[in-house]
């Protein structure tokens, strides 16, 4: 396939999503469509997998982002490592909740539109820029959610214009709401964010919030039937990740475990 050339005068501008709108592609049009309408036709055939509990904490250096690896159909595990914290650009990133295969599908969107920005305007935008234009892929999708494919990301990166980590939340219409210092989604997210809430402090190190993040992950796995938790038989743990002034960067698996061997441990003690 060739690129596409737009004459000078009439270029679709930074917008990714305006460049394939201009070749007959949407980017949100994958079901057949009610006729005048922006919703599919008819109930959805089958069961649809959703990914479940994802949080962000702000600390002193920047914010962690974590996510549990399963993903459920019903009331049957569908799948048991799915990824649900990404990269979005350097200093940014996305963690996803709802339907799983159009969330994944927004969040490979988002980040070919924040290089197609860069590459066109010469800089990266604004982490306000970023959630913006998140909230007009989440926008986009309303008649899907309407239907059950319902996609809740949640967005934090590293301001560096003001020196601080950042944290957006999302609804299904678009409304995009800036959290002062955490928030958690999904299944689990209530009892996710009532451990981050008793344990959050503005000057948390970075070991102090990965390990505030695992254990309110912990506590949703074991509250919420939908949340994975570490599963040391598969090596499976949930996926962590730091943003900073450095950029975004996984937390290693073995630390993550290690992490996770302590609340056990600390459990045990208790009981």
């Amino acid at each position: 396939m060739s690129l596409p050339m737009f004459p000078a005068t009439d270029e679709p501008g930074p917008s990714f999503t305006d460049v394939l709108r201009r070749v007959g592609l949407d980017p949100f049009g994958t079901f057949p469509r009610v006729p005048g309408g922006s919703a599919p036709a008819g109930p959805v055939p089958f069961e649809i997998r959703h990914g479940t509990t994802i949080a962000a904490i702000r600390y002193a250096d920047g914010v962690v982002m974590a996510g549990d690896r399963r993903a459920t159909a019903g009331s049957s595990i569908a799948h048991r490592s799915v990824e649900k914290v990404h990269p979005a650009d350097r200093h940014s990133g996305v963690a996803i909740a709802g339907a799983a295969g159009p969330a994944l599908e927004m969040v490979r969107l988002f980040q070919l539109q924040l290089e197609h920005y860069e590459k066109v305007e010469g800089s990266p935008l604004s982490l306000e820029g970023k959630a913006n234009q998140l909230a007009q892929m989440v926008r986009s999708n309303l008649g899907m959610a309407m239907q059950g494919f319902v996609v809740v990301p949640l967005f934090a990166g590293y301001d560096r214009r003001r020196g601080v980590g950042r944290i957006y939340t999302y609804d299904p219409t678009g409304g995009r709401y800036e959290e002062t210092d955490f928030h958690a989604d999904g299944s689990g997210g209530r009892d996710a964010r009532t451990t981050i809430k008793l344990g959050w402090r503005a000057d948390l190190t970075r070991a102090e919030a990965v390990e505030l993040a695992v254990r309110a992950l912990w506590q949703a796995a074991d509250e919420d039937s939908a949340t994975g938790g570490p599963d040391a038989v598969r090596g499976i743990y949930p996926t962590v990740a730091t943003i900073t002034a450095g950029g975004f960067a996984r937390v290693e698996e073995a630390e993550v475990a290690d992490r996770f061997a302590a609340i056990v441990g600390t459990r045990g003690e208790s009981s």
